[in-house]
């Protein structure tokens, strides 16, 4: 008997633009952890935005990577700041500041401070030169490691190594960060955000791995 399954539509990619792959793929990999970075440009203004395709690269040293595509075939201001100056700050922001990650993300002309307009508070950071935000739970201090291009729509993989964590005490036991008191916001398909419901800690298993 031949295994029957949920009616499925086959889609070759080798036909699509680079905004239906785009769809495709960001309503699979779901949800989807946010960077939301601050970055500080060549005149001194701070840049806030988000970024979903975002992950950690190596735990020692610490590192993280961010893909940042191009907006109108031009690279983002993050994109710029980041490779001028070499570093930036990863922020995790809490559901409650998904209508303010959203709105950071729409395009803002250059040189305008998204973190002001939006009334978020910044404090100098311990290690790197860019600010972080204040109400963020964790903040990673970041500096640039490498940027590595990938594909044919100049998507810009940004690895930093994080020289510096910043953890809401109430999330900490130790050195393990309780996602439940971190409530951190995730992107699913399109402009639709998530929080992590139930949560089961399984006993016996420390990682899993293919």
């Amino acid at each position: 008997m031949s295994p029957v399954g949920p009616a499925r539509t086959t889609i070759d990619p080798a036909g699509l633009s680079a905004a239906q792959c785009y769809q495709l793929l960001t309503g699979v990999v779901v949800p989807r952890p946010i960077a939301w970075v601050t970055s500080t440009g060549p005149d001194g203004a701070l840049n806030l935005a988000p970024f979903s395709a975002f992950t950690m690269v190596s735990n020692m040293p610490p590192m993280v990577g961010i893909n940042i595509g191009l907006r109108d075939g031009e690279p983002k201001d993050t994109s710029r700041n980041i490779e001028a100056r070499g570093e930036y700050v990863v922020n995790i922001a809490g559901w409650e500041h998904h209508h303010a990650v959203h709105e950071s993300g729409l395009p803002y002309p250059p040189g305008v401070d998204e973190a002001h307009e939006l009334g978020l508070a910044t404090t100098a950071s311990d290690v790197v030169s860019v600010p972080r935000l204040v109400d963020a739970r964790v903040s990673l201090e970041c500096r640039l490691s490498q940027v590595v291009e990938f594909g044919r729509a100049g998507a810009r993989f940004t690895v930093g190594e994080v020289v510096r964590f910043h953890v809401a005490t109430d999330a900490l036991d130790g050195f393990k960060i309780d996602t439940a008191t971190l409530d951190p916001l995730a992107r699913v398909a399109g402009p639709t955000y998530t929080r992590i419901g139930s949560v089961e800690r399984l006993q016996g298993v420390q990682s899993v791995s293919g």
